[in-house]
C-alpha cells in the first residue's frame, strides 16, 4: 500500500507539540511574485534567496537559533576576503584590478549548444525529431539575448551559485514545498554528496553520534566513518523510519555507555529511502518530526528521489491530470512541516536530469546557511558553469516551471513502469517460500528479503554473513549483480536477524530486468537446494 500523499504543515504551538494543517501553493502565482530586474548578471555577482521570495513568505516567522549545533569549524570560519570584494563590482563605471578574474576574451568557447525535449515530447525518439537546440553565446548579456552567458557564466562565482539558476531553484522551493518561516535560504552546491560532507562538518564534532535508518545510504555512512562520527541505527518498517524507535533511541541514550553527548542530527531518506526503498507517508513525517521538536533534533533531509514517486501498484489509478493535481499528489517534505527552522534538505538535479552535472542545492534556515556558504567560498566554490548554463536554459528559458513539471510527471510514469517492470519479473520467477517485499511507491530500489534461515546451511552453523556471501556469489556467477544488505547497516555491532539483496530498476531496460531477476531466483533455487 502506497503512504498517504496528504498534504500536511506542522505547526508548532510547543517545542513538544503540532497541529496538521494543509498549506497548498499554485504554479500560477508565480508571475505575481517575480520580478523583472532582479537578477544580477555581472561576473561573480552576490545574490541570495530573498532576491526571489514571494512577498507571502517575508510575513512569516523567522526560525529559531541554532547555535548550539555549530562545529568549532563551522564557528570559527570568515567570510571570504576576496569574494566580499566582489560586492563593489556593481558600482557603476567601476574599473576591477582587485580580484583574480580572468577576461572572458581568453576564454576559447564562443558558445556551446543543447539540444532538450520540447514539453510534452519528452522520449528520445521525440526529442531526435522534435527537439530544440538552446544556445549559449559568449555575450549574450550585454547584446540583450539572455541573462545568463558564457562571459560570466564561465568566470568564477559566488559560493550560493549564479543568481539566474538560484532564482529558478528558490521559486521551485516555494512552489513545491513553501516552507513556512520567513527567513529560509537556497544555496547552490556541488552535488548532494558533498552537501553532505559539509553538513557533518558544519553541524558535528568528532566524536558524535548521527542518528539515521537501520539501513542507510552506504556513501553517506562512509562519508561520516573517517570524520570520527558515528551512526546510531533507529528501526524501520515498511515506511521506514519509525518515530517510536526514534523517541526510544533518544530517550535511553545513555552518555556513559556510548561514549557520546546525546545525538542532535537526523539524517534521513523520506522518499524511496536507499537502500530499501521505504517511503515515509505524510502522518509518519508529522510523527518523526514532532520527536524531532520533543528532543531538540535537526533533520536532515536527504530527498535524492522526491520527485520519483510513482503510482500506487496494481491500483489502476490514472495518472495526474493537471499539474495541480501532481503537486497535490506529493508527499509533504520535512521542509514543508518545518516550523522551526530544524530542517535542512538536501535536493538535487542527479536523479532528474543528470548526475554528471553535480549541480544541487541545500535549503535551510539563514543562520546555518551562512555557516555553509563560508564553507564552500574557500572548498568548491560554485558548481561548474559548463553544468549552470544549460540548467538554465533549459529549466528557466525554455520549459519554466510548468515545463519542468510536466517533465517530472513524464519521469513519474517512467519510473512507475520501471519498478512494474521489476515486480512483475519478481513475481514470475523468485520462490516466494524465502522471499517477500514490499512494492516501492518511490525511488530507484526493491528491497528483496531472504529467509536465510530455511538455508541448509544454517542448520550446519553457517553464519548469516556466510550464507549472505554465497548467495550474492552464486548471483553473480549467474551474471546478476545485487547489492547485498548488510552493505547499509548503520550499526554493524548489532547482530542481523534478516538478510536483504538490493535491486535497482533505474537503468537496465524491461528485458534485462527480467533476465537479471531470472538469474538470481536461479542463484536461490541453487542455493536453497529447491
Amino acid at each position: 500500500m502506497s503512504p498517504s500523499a496528504i498534504p500536511v504543515d506542522v505547526r508548532g504551538e510547543t517545542d513538544t507539540s503540532a497541529v496538521v494543517v494543509p498549506d497548498p501553493l499554485a504554479i500560477n502565482a508565480l508571475a505575481a511574485w517575480r520580478t523583472d530586474g532582479a537578477v544580477p548578471t555581472g561576473t561573480a555577482a552576490f545574490s541570495s534567496s530573498d532576491m526571489f521570495k514571494s512577498p507571502a513568505c517575508f510575513t512569516r516567522p523567522k526560525a529559531k537559533r541554532w547555535d548550539h549545533i555549530l562545529s568549532t569549524e563551522a564557528k570559527a570560519r570568515k567570510p571570504s576576503t576576496l569574494k566580499a570584494a566582489a560586492a563593489y563590482l556593481k558600482r557603476p563605471g567601476m574599473i576591477s584590478l582587485g580580484g583574480g578574474l580572468p577576461s572572458s576574451e581568453n576564454f576559447p568557447f564562443e558558445e556551446i549548444s543543447v539540444k532538450v525535449p520540447s514539453a510534452p515530447g519528452f522520449s528520445e525518439e521525440e526529442t531526435k525529431k522534435t527537439g530544440k537546440t538552446l544556445t549559449a553565446g559568449k555575450h549574450d548579456i550585454s547584446e540583450g539575448k539572455s541573462l545568463l552567458d558564457l562571459e560570466v557564466g564561465l568566470n568564477y562565482g559566488q559560493s550560493m551559485g549564479f543568481a539566474q539558476l538560484l532564482r529558478f531553484v528558490t521559486e521551485h522551493t516555494e512552489i513545491v514545498h513553501a516552507p513556512p518561516y520567513a527567513d529560509w535560504q537556497c544555496c547552490m552546491t556541488v552535488g548532494s554528496t558533498y552537501s553532505w560532507d559539509a553538513t557533518l562538518r558544519v553541524l558535528c564534532e568528532r566524536g558524535d553520534y548521527i542518528l539515521t535508518e537501520e539501513y542507510s545510504f552506504v556513501s553517506a555512512l562512509e562519508t561520516a566513518a573517517p570524520l570520527g562520527i558515528k551512526a546510531a541505527a533507529v528501526t524501520m518498517d515498511e515506511q521506514g523510519l519509525r518515530a517510536d524507535a526514534l523517541d526510544e533511541v533518544l530517550t535511553n541514550w545513555d552518555e556513559k555507555a556510548r561514549g557520546a553527548r546525546k545525538p542532535h542530527l537526523l539524517y534521513t531518506v523520506p522518499s524511496g529511502q536507499n537502500p530499501t526503498g521505504a517511503t515515509q507517508g505524510a502522518e509518519r513525517r508529522a510523527e518523526v518530526y514532532k520527536v524531532c521538536q520533543k528532543h531538540d533534533v535537526y533533520i536532515v533531509e536527504d530527498e535524492p528521489y522526491y520527485f520519483l514517486q510513482m503510482q500506487p501498484y496494481k491500483a489502476n489509478v490514472p495518472p495526474p491530470s493537471s499539474r495541480e493535481e501532481f503537486l497535490k499528489l506529493l508527499l509533504p517534505s520535512f521542509l514543508k512541516l518545518d516550523v522551526d527552522g530544524r530542517v535542512l534538505r538536501l535536493d538535487s538535479f542527479s536523479k532528474v536530469l543528470a548526475p554528471g552535472s553535480r549541480v544541487s542545492w541545500i535549503v535551510g534556515a539563514e543562520q546555518l546557511l551562512e555557516r555553509f556558504m563560508r564553507h564552500f567560498e574557500t572548498s568548491v566554490q560554485n558548481p561548474s558553469g559548463f553544468s549552470q548554463i544549460p540548467f538554465f536554459k533549459l529549466l528557466d528559458e525554455e520549459w519554466g516551471h510548468a515545463g519542468y513539471i510536466d517533465w517530472l510527471v513524464h519521469l513519474r510514469l517512467e519510473y512507475t513502469r520501471r519498478r512494474d517492470d521489476m515486480l512483475h519479473a519478481c513475481e514470475k520467477y523468485l520462490p516466494q517460500e524465502i522471499t517477500s517485499w514490499e512494492p516501492p511507491s518511490a525511488g530507484m530500489f526493491h528491497w528483496i528479503e531472504v529467509s536465510w534461515k530455511k538455508h541448509p546451511g544454517f542448520a550446519k552453523g553457517q553464519s548469516h554473513a556466510d550464507i549472505e556471501e554465497a548467495i550474492f556469489t552464486a548471483s553473480v556467477d549467474r551474471g546478476s549483480l545485487l547489492s547485498r544488505g548488510s552493505w547499509f547497516r548503520a550499526d554493524h555491532s548489532i547482530p542481523e536477524d534478516k538478510m536483504f539483496f538490493r535491486a535497482t530498476y533505474a537503468a537496465a531496460p524491461a528485458d534485462k530486468i527480467d533476465e537479471a531477476i531470472k538469474r538470481f531466483s536461479e542463484a536461490l533455487r541453487a542455493e536453497f537446494s529447491l
